[in-house]
């Protein structure tokens, strides 16, 4: 005779497996909310990363553009105020790369809190031991680091650069024009070398390589071919 299923989980064994089939069924529906959620976080996260810390340094930008653009060329490299402490954060030249279409202050400083506004010029304190020149400067290498993936990615597409484009860093002592040299993917140790000074004025921009990994860096070498201050 067949046995009948409502009698059969009637018994205490079939209410057992009965709520046994109840406590997984919304253990997976608990399991799954909790991927979900998950996975909306991971992506809110990622999505702040690329492009919401995008609107933090744009804003910067704003701020550093308004007071800076009116004094670019408007003092001499022999001006007193060439030789002074800068303060990290303040802006020193306007980066313009055509080949990247690129156009942002450089500010003073590679620190995490200064790269959030752009990119950064290596000073003393900003890297141990590394101090690079400045462009209206005569001799010596400038150094400059840039994002590759947050805070608006300004150097995202350095890869492009190619031997003989041209770089601008407009400043308040002179407009300063460089060529590229050649450029290299190096370890991520190598920065204090890349950065040594030069004796004829040169350039260095450096970010992460590949995109989304510190692994190694990817450097550009410039050579300055070019300088129109106020003298």
């Amino acid at each position: 005779m067949a046995t009948d299923v409502r009698q059969t989980e009637e018994t205490p064994t079939g209410r057992h497996r009965r709520r046994q089939r109840d406590r997984w069924r919304v253990g997976l529906r608990v399991f799954g909310v909790l991927c979900l959620v998950g996975a909306v976080g991971v992506a809110g996260y990622l999505a702040w990363l690329l492009w919401g810390t995008g609107l933090e340094t744009s804003a910067a930008q704003e701020d550093l553009r308004a007071g800076f653009e009116r004094r670019v060329g408007t003092l001499s490299p022999r001006d007193p105020s060439a030789d002074q402490l800068r303060l990290p954060g303040r802006a020193v030249a306007e980066l313009v790369i055509p080949r990247m279409d690129l156009d942002m202050i450089v500010v003073e400083g590679t620190g995490t809190e200064e790269l959030k506004k752009g990119p950064g010029h290596y000073s003393e304190g900003s890297f141990p031991f590394v101090d690079t020149a400045y462009p209206w400067e005569d001799h010596g290498r400038v150094g400059i680091a840039g994002h590759r993936t947050t805070y608006g990615a300004p150097f995202w597409d350095l890869d492009k650069m190619r031997g003989g484009d041209k770089i601008l860093l407009r400043t308040e002592y002179g407009i300063f024009t460089y060529e590229v040299t050649k450029t290299d993917v190096l370890p991520s140790n190598v920065s204090g070398v890349v950065l040594e000074q030069t004796r004829k004025p040169t350039l260095v921009l450096t970010t992460c390589e590949p995109r989304f990994s510190a692994e190694q860096r990817l450097v550009v070498f410039a050579d300055r071919v070019k300088a129109v201050s106020s003298d």
